[in-house]
Parts: structure tokens; C-alpha cells; sequence
């Protein structure tokens, strides 16, 4: 039997969970949210990352599905109520494949029913709006987990690719955390800058994630995580999701990707646009300017890293897909993920390791999420501090 055979066999047992995918922002992009223009219960190929087919072909088995909105646009909380309603549209639509999951035993009996449990995570802070009842009323419609910030600073929290703000969390942000845990809100820290990092693991009481992040001392790129902060996770109970954006795992990718940035801008559209339109320029400053390759066992070095550093107890997978314009050689698309387990069992990790990768820290972090939330309702009602109450 082949690693490759080995890889789809423990899959099947012990899927993936994914901690990030953008889906519904390229179908927000792509068609204005009609299905039927990508019915992802057929192949899409020439347009995503993802559809139905290509995820059980990968062997996943639970999805948080991102329900980000860009942090420069105006009125973010309407445009995240719209992503929501996305992920509830696929829901509605395939309810044989998808299974709406909000917690860790909702996920298990997804297994069991042979589903893909489809959960939310918000990405960015900005999506609350500097508003605990909108943490709250997020909650209420199935998010479970939000990136405290995405690309630029929220008032509160300092983002990992912006200038220092607040020089970590606030404190209203760190209310914004402890909020989260009494609600059973994970904590996702990636994208924030490493002083965000340190001040929320001081904070929660609960595990933290990292949804789609990878190592900095493999790829000294900011969006990455300092071994001092993996070392954290264990006393913490959290986990970190190793991320498959070629300029996050491979540092030959960084200064190209710079520059591939800058070309977008002059043609005069966000950098991180996946359009028809946005890839047509991207593949004409390709031709010119050869990609550097990331290839599977580029990510695998994160992960051989990172559990030399954190322990196999506290990692899991964030591919991103439907949230980059390229990705690593064998990881092309949701597909991929048994190419990573190969190579991973070609290194020497066991079924026992492997497993907790793909599956069980997932669980288990939601599920200690929950358990403490539970703990914290015992002892304390909802905060209504506002952040001119809290920061001035």
C-alpha cells in the first residue's frame, strides 16, 4: 500500500478539519451569491478551490466556512450578516453533504452521518463593529470563532500587517476575548500581530486557534507565529492551524508576492481580489516574473516545525482556499489533503499523530471552548461595556 493509499485510509476514519475557507467571499465576488451560476455539488474547477466533489475527494469532514468581509469597506456588519446567510443557502441547498454543526458533538455526529459539518468563523474584528452585542448576536446565528483582526488594526487589537495601534489589545479588547470565552467564541489569533498574540493568551481562559496561520521561523513573514507564542499553546489547550498561502510558507514567495501586490494596486484593484479580472493580471506579472514554487513538503516543514515547538496535541490545518490567488504544487485545491498526510506519514508521524492533526484537536478545542463558557454562565451575565467606557 502506498503512503498515498495509507493517507486516504486514515481520512476516512479520521477527516479533516479545516479551519479556514473562503468560499462564500468568492462566491460573494464571483456571482453575487448564485448557486446556480456554482453549483458546487458538480465541479468548479476553472472558477474554486472548492466544491462538494473535490472536498470529499480530500477527505474532509468538518469546514469552517470564513464569513469574512474586507476590514477597508464601509459598513461591515451588514456584509457579514450576508456571508452568514451564504453559508446558510449552501446548507438549505445541500443538506445530504453539508451539516450545519455549532458544536463539538454536532461535528462527531456529522462523522458518524458520513456529512461534511459546516461551521462559521468571522474573520476580523471589525465585523462587531466595537459592539458585544454584536459579538453576541453573531454567536446567536452559529459563528464560532472570530480572527480578532484581519489585515489592518481594529480600534482595539493590532493587526500582524499594520502599524502598532493599541501595542496588543486594548482594554476593551481584551473584554472582547473574555466576552468570547463566556459565549464559547474561539479565539482566533491569526493575523494579528504577535503583541495581539501574547495579550489574548494572557486573557482567554479558554483555548485558542489559530485558523490559518504558519511558522515564522520557517518563513519570517508577519503573519506568521513566534516559536515564543507556540510554546504557549500547550499551558493554553489551543491549537494552530498550519496555512497553505505560498507567501506565508515559502520565504522565496514573500518578496515576489510584494511585488505582485503592488501590480494589482497600479491596475487599480485590491491585492487580494480573485476575480476573472484580477486573475488575468496576476498570470501577466507571472509571465514576466516566474512564481516561486511552494510545494507540499514546503508545508510540512511548518508542521515538523511547529510540533517540535507546540506538541502534535496542539496543530491542526487551515489551507485557505478560496482566499489566495495560488497555491503550494499538490495542494491545489481542496483535494489535496491527502498528499499533505502522505508526505507527513513519508516523514514518520504515526496514525496516533495524524489523526489529532486532522481531526481530534479540532474537537477538542470547541469542545473545551464550550466546557468553559458553560463554567463562566455559571458565574457572570453577558458585559455591556462599550469601548468608550473601557479605552476613552
Amino acid at each position: 500500500m502506498t503512503s498515498l493509499d495509507r493517507a486516504r485510509e486514515l481520512l476516512r476514519e479520521f477527516p479533516v478539519v479545516d479551519g479556514h475557507n473562503d468560499l462564500p467571499w468568492a462566491l460573494r465576488q464571483q456571482v453575487n451569491y448564485d448557486l446556480d451560476a456554482r453549483d458546487i455539488a458538480v465541479h468548479q474547477n476553472a472558477h474554486l478551490h472548492t466544491d462538494i466533489p473535490r472536498l470529499r475527494e480530500g477527505g474532509v469532514g468538518a469546514q469552517y466556512w470564513s464569513v469574512y468581509v474586507r476590514s477597508d469597506l464601509p459598513d461591515p456588519v451588514p456584509m457579514t450578516l450576508e456571508q452568514i446567510d451564504c453559508v446558510r443557502q449552501l446548507l438549505a441547498r445541500y443538506p445530504e453533504q453539508l451539516a450545519p454543526a455549532l458544536t463539538a458533538a454536532d461535528m462527531e455526529s456529522a462523522r458518524g452521518e458520513g456529512r461534511i459539518a459546516s461551521l462559521m468563523g468571522a474573520e476580523g474584528g471589525h465585523s462587531i463593529a466595537n459592539s458585544l452585542g454584536t459579538l453576541r448576536g453573531l454567536y446567536a446565528l452559529g459563528v464560532r470563532y472570530m480572527t480578532l483582526t484581519h489585515n489592518d488594526n481594529v480600534a482595539w487589537a493590532d493587526s500582524a500587517t499594520d502599524e502598532p495601534g493599541v501595542g496588543g489589545l486594548s482594554a476593551f479588547g481584551r473584554e472582547v476575548v473574555r466576552e468570547m470565552n463566556r459565549e464559547g467564541m474561539l479565539v482566533d489569533l491569526s493575523h494579528v500581530a504577535a503583541t495581539t498574540m501574547r495579550d489574548a493568551l494572557d486573557t482567554s481562559t479558554a483555548p485558542v486557534i489559530f485558523s490559518h496561520s504558519s511558522s515564522l521561523a520557517v518563513c519570517d513573514h508577519p503573519r506568521n507565529i513566534p516559536d515564543d507564542v507556540l510554546e504557549r499553546l500547550p499551558g493554553n489547550g489551543g491549537m494552530a492551524m498550519v496555512t497553505f498561502v505560498p507567501k506565508f510558507v515559502l520565504q522565496a514567495a514573500v518578496d515576489w508576492t510584494a511585488a505582485a501586490d503592488d501590480n494589482m494596486r497600479a491596475h487599480g484593484l485590491h491585492h487580494l481580489e480573485t476575480t476573472a479580472e484580477a486573475m488575468k493580471v496576476h498570470r501577466a506579472f507571472e509571465e514576466l516574473n516566474p512564481r516561486p514554487i511552494a510545494t507540499v513538503s514546503t508545508v510540512a516543514d511548518h508542521l515538523d516545525h511547529m510540533r517540535e515547538v507546540a506538541g502534535v496535541d496542539h496543530l491542526g490545518i487551515g489551507g485557505d482556499y478560496d482566499g489566495t490567488a495560488f497555491t503550494p504544487d499538490g495542494l491545489n485545491d481542496v483535494s489535496g489533503y491527502p498528499n499533505l498526510i502522505a508526505e507527513l506519514l513519508d516523514r514518520g508521524w504515526s496514525k496516533t499523530d495524524l489523526a489529532k492533526l486532522t481531526w481530534q484537536n479540532a474537537v477538542r478545542v470547541l469542545g473545551a471552548a464550550e466546557d468553559v463558557a458553560r463554567e463562566i454562565q455559571a458565574t457572570r451575565g453577558p458585559s455591556n461595556a462599550t469601548i468608550e467606557s473601557l479605552d476613552g
